[in-house]
Order: structure tokens, then sequence, then C-alpha cells
């Protein structure tokens, strides 16, 4: 097993946002877990890692997809799950476009169906055009769609923006999405 930051921060996501009983740890309804505890339990599955170790991955993420609590003792992952969490996040103004980036196999199906959010509890958006390019990207032929934000708060749906900047909504219909083109 390789225990490089990149693998350990891997293992994190996993742990934080998708299978906590990996490990055998217990989220609470907020998604965060005792620091602690979190350590132990790694260490008992062989990845050893300190919090000095930990506290650089939180900090080193290029996507600061953790936090650590105010008070140093617990961790969680800013969104992303797949596990029911609620992240108290209030509904906020979102800016007027937002952008999601996908493969192009998938985008007929969106065109039609709009933006779901499969297997995570939100449809992940981006305030760029850039990331969400790279966002795509990762997923095969890259292809971003602009989102008509402010048509849909007219229509009086919620948006939400986690700590690391990714705007999340329950869904996207096709009506408010449309393709652009390359930058």
């Amino acid at each position: 097993m390789r225990n490089t930051q990149d693998d350990h921060s891997r293992f994190l996501s996993l742990v934080l946002r998708h299978q906590p009983e990996t490990i055998g740890l217990q989220l609470d309804d907020q998604g965060w877990a005792d620091i602690g505890e979190l350590l132990a339990r790694l260490a008992a599955k062989g990845r050893n890692l300190g919090r000095k170790q930990l506290e650089k991955i939180v900090l080193d993420n290029n996507k600061q997809r953790f936090a650590i609590s105010e008070d140093g003792l617990r961790i969680r992952a800013n969104q992303g799950h797949s596990i029911k969490i609620d992240l108290g996040l209030a509904a906020c103004e979102p800016p007027d476009r937002l952008y999601h980036g996908t493969a192009s196999r998938f985008l007929d199906a969106i065109l039609a169906e709009g933006l779901r959010p499969g297997q995570r509890q939100h449809v992940h958006l981006s305030a760029d055009w850039q990331t969400a390019r790279k966002v795509g990207a990762r997923h095969g032929k890259p292809v971003v769609l602009e989102i008509d934000a402010r048509a849909m708060r007219q229509a009086g749906l919620a948006f939400y923006r986690s700590d690391n900047g990714v705007w999340l909504i329950d869904g996207v219909p096709p009506v408010f999405i449309r393709q652009t083109e390359a930058r």
C-alpha cells in the first residue's frame, strides 16, 4: 500500500464522503468525525497518518475538499457526499450564470433530462467556465454547460455554496441548461 499524500487524500475522500464504515468510523449528522478517532481507525487499517500530515492534506488539497472545525477537533468533507449529510448550508444568491463540466457522452441525456445528483446529494456547479472544463475532462471529452442560475432562482430553486466555493443544487431542469462553446 502506498502512503503518499495523494493516496491519503483519496482515501479520506472515500471515508468522509462515501464509506466511513470502511474503517468503522461514524460521522455525525453534519458529516463531522473526531480527528483522534479518525487517525486511530486509519492506523488500525495500516494507514499511518499523523495530525500534521492530516492538516497538510487539508491545507494542500487543490479542491479544498476537507475542513477542520474551528476548535480543531473534528474534520469533514466540504461536499460530494453520497451518504446523507446535512452540511448546514443556508440557501444563498448565486451569480447569474454557473457552469457544469461533464463528458460529451452524457450530453444528450443531460439536455433531455437535466442534471441530477446521481449517487451524490447535490449537483455540483462551478462559478467559472475553466473549472467546469477541468471537471469535465476527468470523465472523458469535456463539455461545459452553462446554467441560467438567475432564472432558476426566479423560479424558486435554492442554491447552496459549500465552504470550498462549489455551488450545490438538488437538480437542474433541462430548460435552464445551454451547451457553451470552447473558450
